[in-house]
């Protein structure tokens, strides 16, 4: 059954169209190896009936040759997305046990294609977190380890237990979401790509909101063409939600194993940082040298507002945060702690159901939003990110079809390691939040090691709406660069 789960989610595709094995077996592969890895702590529910049931549609359906592009595909499905009559925590105790009367959109899509839901996937507390430790649930365990040593390090945050899931194995690709490099950050952490798609390209409606303006929903998978098959599937208008853009859904495996002849790669200045660590250096470097032999022109480019990114970001998304959270009031779901007046039963369930986490990032955005502090901080960051944006703009009307820059300051770190100083953590996003702001999309794919034996990524950023060439040079990375797999110790 090793065999089974080692597959691609092309090659299961392929597999499941030629009857060589069924979505059935498939599945009861996937369900034994989540059983073998709880020690990750990367599902916070598994649906083994739920799985075999969809397995078994699927298989009829194949029978009589009505399979989908997903038929028989089993998944992972971060605990953000509403699955109906299954329960979704945002992995936050303030939604207890909420089991949700609807599907999300994107789920739903899944569902029509054929795909099979193995169980919910742990994340960072509302997706508020780079290391996935502020889950209810607990930390999730990165399957990746140093050389020579049993530290358990982090699989990197939000979306960490669709990372973790996917490299460990136990599904052919995971839901996740991206509000400042999420799927991004633990995809480069864990030797998993991740698509996060341009803003309003995947529907919202369904998932639990975090920062509306910059929240978008990707494929987590383990190459760059079962991330494409994924991206046809969860891309698409909604009428249910006001951001997404009725644009017709490309086949974007299509773009895999184009030419990328003549395309113009821009190499940032701003992003070499002081202090930047040699090896992630050398494999930005070895990444741009990759994308030339292959025919592509770099260019040097300037993103000047790049430096002041992270501090609007963390303006911007605790003030949508602080907002979007307002609902948790223990009145209609979720966790009820009550008090002599209703004033006191808001505080105390929100003092009880949100992690230190949330509550700092909700205090922040309360104050930024308040009276007198309104221009001085919410203001001013729009008015950054909106400078930010141009600066893309500006580069793509030049003729760059896409930026390479580094996914991630460093390599994965240990649990616990960064948890004293919040800013420490939150300068894990440096290279992923323009992206959001800016509603761009970007792709992290691997490519190298550092010299402990830990995955590391390069990230591509491309011009709205235009992921299929995100996707082309991602493959010309990953087919140089080769593709990683933890070895197994759970």
């Amino acid at each position: 059954m090793t065999r089974l789960t080692s597959l691609t989610l092309a090659e299961a595709r392929d597999g499941l169209a030629n009857k060589s094995f069924t979505s059935l077996e498939l599945t009861d592969a996937h369900l034994g190896a989540i059983e073998a890895a709880r020690a990750l702590n990367a599902f916070v529910m598994e649906t083994p009936d739920q799985a075999r049931a969809m397995a078994r549609a699927v298989d009829a359906r194949i029978a009589k040759g009505e399979g989908g592009p997903l038929a028989g595909i089993p998944l992972g499905i971060k605990d953000l997305f509403a699955t109906k009559d299954v329960r979704t925590t945002a992995c936050s105790k303030i939604l207890g046990n909420f089991v949700p009367p609807y599907e999300s959109t994107i789920t739903s899509q899944l569902w029509r294609d054929g795909a099979v839901m193995l169980g919910k996937l742990n994340n960072d507390e509302f997706a508020m977190g780079s290391s996935n430790e502020t889950s209810c649930f607990g930390p999730v365990v990165n399957p990746w380890r140093r050389e020579g040593s049993n530290t358990t390090l982090v699989p990197g945050g939000s979306s960490g237990g669709s990372a973790s899931a996917v490299a460990a194995l136990l599904c052919m690709g995971a839901t996740a979401t991206d509000t400042g490099g999420s799927i991004r950050q633990p995809a480069a952490f864990t030797g998993t790509v991740g698509m996060k798609p341009t803003y309003g390209r995947c529907s919202r409606w369904g998932i639990v909101a975090f920062a509306s303006s910059l929240d978008q929903a990707g494929p987590i998978a383990r190459t760059v063409r079962d991330s494409a098959i994924l991206m046809r599937s969860m891309a698409g208008h909604d009428p249910k939600d006001t951001t997404s853009v009725d644009r017709v859904v490309p086949d974007y495996e299509a773009a895999i194993g184009k030419s990328v002849k003549g395309m113009k790669i821009g190499i940032p200045n701003e992003y070499r940082l002081d202090g930047m660590p040699q090896e992630i250096e050398k494999l930005w470097s070895e990444g741009a040298a990759w994308l030339k032999a292959a025919g592509a022109e770099l260019v040097d480019i300037s993103l000047p507002h790049t430096k002041y990114a992270l501090p609007a970001y963390y303006i911007v998304a605790p003030a949508e945060a602080s907002s979007n959270l307002a609902r948790y009031d223990g009145v209609r779901y979720g966790l009820r702690v009550p008090g002599r007046s209703i004033g006191e039963q808001y505080e105390n369930t929100r003092a009880e159901g949100f992690g230190p986490e949330v509550r700092r990032r909700v205090m922040i955005g309360t104050y930024v939003l308040s009276a007198g502090y309104y221009d001085a901080y919410y203001l001013r960051a729009q008015k950054v990110r909106t400078l930010i944006k141009r600066d893309f703009e500006e580069c793509f009307a030049r003729g760059v079809n896409a930026i390479l820059t580094p996914a991630t300051p460093s390599a994965a770190f240990g649990i616990g390691e960064k948890g004293a100083d919040p800013v420490e953590m939150y300068l894990n996003d440096i290279f992923t939040v323009t992206v959001n702001m800016a509603g761009l999309p970007g792709i992290a794919v691997p490519a190298g090691k550092d010299t402990q034996g830990l995955p590391l990524g390069l990230q591509l950023i491309g011009r709205p709406f235009d992921e299929e060439t995100l996707f082309s040079l991602g493959e010309v990375i990953e087919q140089a660069a080769g593709r990683f797999t933890p070895a197994r110790w759970w």
